[in-house]
């Protein structure tokens, strides 16, 4: 009785021990905006609901675990909902889940040594905000030269368009990119014309090569170096799971 009740020791410990390993080593951070409008206008915009849950998904049931940061904290917009998809009905009638995304977290309150990767989730509101806040800027950096994971899908991937290496570079210099195409714009609406630039064009000056498919909504998405980018919201799961597969294989 004596051993048998040592072993169940041992072997609660041993689950406690993995259960906080995995809770402080294994976190995905999910990088969002907190912007309601397109520039200063009064168009509506939000973060693309599946582009979130699609890659949520993925990296929960994989036994990952995610933090979602906005540059303002709080609660973010969300849009481009589907009620009829059955991953997006899960996580609408998730409270919890819910909760999370009324109460995400500032920049100042991340530290980067928690994660094994970033996602810039898309949606028009992924234009503003987060591309041009550095201490955004300096977490993804950071997470990266930790040998960590950079991705992001559709518009999110404008947040990785400041980003630098060790010697001032873009950090995706000579690196194959993918995000959401100029051709796939309705370039002459007054959406578009507030933002702030051109994706394409900017990965494109900044020494990155930009592609995409023509087709579109094929689940189009590059890797490349421990970057990885998805052309539209189809690319969402895919981008996640080649996260996982890099992840995995690092460790």
């Amino acid at each position: 009785m004596r051993f048998s009740a040592l072993l169940l020791i041992c072997f609660l410990f041993l689950q406690t021990t993995l259960s906080f390993s995995q809770s402080g080593d294994q976190k995905i951070l999910f990088i969002t905006s907190n912007q309601t409008t397109y520039g200063n206008t009064n168009l509506p915009t939000s973060n693309h609901f599946a582009e979130i849950v699609w890659a949520y998904d993925e990296f929960k049931n994989a036994g990952y675990e995610v933090d979602f940061m906005s540059p303002l904290g709080g609660e973010i917009p969300i849009g481009y909902i589907d009620s009829s998809d059955r991953v997006q009905k899960k996580y609408l009638e998730n409270r919890r889940f819910m909760n999370r995304l009324k109460t995400t977290l500032q920049p100042s309150a991340v530290s980067e040594t928690d994660y094994l990767a970033v996602y810039y989730s898309g949606g028009g509101a992924a234009m503003f905000g987060v591309p041009e806040n550095e201490q955004i800027q300096k977490i993804s950096e950071n997470i990266y030269n930790n040998n960590g994971v950079i991705s992001a899908v559709c518009h999110g991937t404008a947040g990785i368009v400041n980003l630098k290496n060790e010697n001032g570079l873009a950090l995706y210099s000579g690196m194959q990119i993918t995000g959401f195409p100029d051709a796939f714009e309705r370039t002459h609406k007054p959406y578009y014309k507030t933002f702030p630039f051109s994706i394409e064009n900017e990965i494109r000056a900044n020494g990155g090569v930009f592609n995409y498919s023509e087709k579109g909504w094929d689940g189009h998405y590059m890797l490349d170096n421990r970057i990885v980018t998805g052309q539209d919201p189809s690319g969402s799961a895919l981008v996640a799971k080649k996260v996982i597969e890099i992840i995995k294989k690092i460790k």
